[in-house]
């Protein structure tokens, strides 16, 4: 779209719809539109010519995109990103061509804690002639990383809210009549350019990097630690495809809004880790597996499908009994019959009731399952269906009268997810 608009110009025209594909003319309707646009949802299905379609026009277009839209030179992309722990140090993947580097000592600082530490993220990008797509590019791929490094960094990682940003009542606790004002969210500091042609020179410090079975131990420190396996990490992600890229795409996207969302809910915080697991879910294949002993689906249903991918991918983080809890817990917020405490009533004495305290707890549990269950399946998305595998194994062991030669095969994940 940024190609034709580029090429065709024009202020476009839409035909929205909500029961037939949705059309745009460009650069406007009728007989000065070149080519129209059909959508289905948020995607183009189909490039029709207009009334004034020009096929020299559209060669060269086609020709542009073969040869400087799907391909072109790599180069750097750069951004700032935050994170809840100070960034001192450098960090470079080198196969992912992904470097954290620390703000330069110019750059604004937090003087309150905790806080947003901002840090730049430097990470490869494919260039075009046009430099408007290009700086999309750079966009977007900034976002995903800065999501996904959310989920793989302890301390987290978040954007500044560019697109909409919204305005606040801040305080001048320099000013000694603490008078408010009304400003816009913001963050500007000295970056270079947002394009370069190779990595910058790492910072005299490196990150500290943690072996990852340890890596989320509590450690007494505001410092930036990075998992051993990260550079890793970031390549199986980029390695996505498909169906797979858009659901971690989805649910990095409901993780983080998770956090973004603390401050205003704690009820639609929770609501959104859930909606995270239900991305990794929808369109699975594990709907078609079905038990070879009664022919029935193993997974039928959203609660089922939730609680068995926790199982699968945060095996011993919580027991079953407090996945179902969590579950009836979204579903109840979800529907609109029921409230957090904390978003209900104003604490007394800074205390809550033990509901409330138990809801809190379940939300921090729930992150935590969260945040290892999307790092697991990156690192393995085929465990789900080889539990769903295991399950299957087991209703036949039982419709064969459990017979004592497989009686020491560890059949755990399966009755405790499926009790006979």
């Amino acid at each position: 779209m940024i190609l034709l608009h580029e090429r065709m110009g024009g202020t476009w025209q839409g035909d929205l719809s909500v029961r037939r594909p949705s059309k745009l003319y460009i650069p406007m309707f009728g007989p000065t539109c070149r080519v129209m646009l059909k959508f289905v949802g948020p995607k183009i299905v189909a490039i029709e010519p207009g009334e004034a379609f020009d096929t020299t026009q559209w060669e060269q277009i086609s020709s542009e995109i073969e040869n400087s839209v799907l391909r072109g030179p790599t180069r750097v992309g750069r951004e700032y990103s935050f994170s809840s722990r100070r960034v001192t140090g450098s960090w470079r993947g080198r196969h992912s061509g992904v470097q954290i580097l620390p703000p330069p000592s110019n750059a604004p600082h937090p003087t309150i804690q905790p806080a947003d530490y901002p840090f730049i993220l430097e990470f490869p990008l494919m260039n075009t002639s046009i430099d408007q797509l290009t700086n999309h590019r750079r966009i977007r791929k900034h976002r995903d990383l800065t999501l996904l490094l959310n989920i793989l960094l302890f301390g987290g990682a978040k954007l500044m809210g560019w697109l909409r940003p919204p305005h606040v009542w801040v305080l001048d606790l320099e000013d000694l009549g603490r008078n408010s004002e009304w400003v816009p969210q913001g963050f500007r500091a000295p970056l270079g350019p947002a394009i370069i042609d190779s990595l910058s020179a790492p910072a005299a410090d490196q990150l500290e990097e943690v072996a990852p079975v340890q890596y989320d131990e509590v450690v007494v420190s505001d410092e930036l630690r990075v998992p051993s396996d990260l550079d890793k990490s970031i390549c199986l992600y980029e390695a996505l495809s498909g169906l797979d890229r858009e659901k971690f795409d989805r649910a990095a996207f409901w993780f983080s809004t998770s956090s973004h969302m603390w401050d205003i809910s704690i009820s639609t915080s929770f609501a959104a880790l859930a909606f995270a697991i239900e991305s990794m879910t929808t369109g699975s294949n594990v709907h078609e597996v079905q038990c070879h002993a009664c022919g029935s689906p193993i997974e039928s249903g959203p609660t089922k499908l939730f609680k068995t991918f926790l199982a699968a991918y945060a095996p011993g983080a919580s027991l079953a009994r407090d996945r179902k809890d969590m579950y009836s817990l979204r579903s109840d917020v979800v529907h609109g019959e029921h409230l957090v405490e904390l978003d209900r009533e104003i604490p007394i004495v800074g205390a809550w009731t033990p509901p409330g305290f138990k809801e809190l707890e379940q939300y921090r549990a729930m992150w935590q399952l969260t945040r290892t269950a999307l790092r697991n399946w990156l690192k393995n998305r085929n465990l789900y269906l080889q539990q769903a595998r295991k399950v299957c194994a087991y209703f036949q062991w039982i419709s064969r009268g459990r017979p004592l030669w497989e009686a020491d095969i560890d059949w755990a994940f399966a009755e405790q997810e499926f009790p006979a």
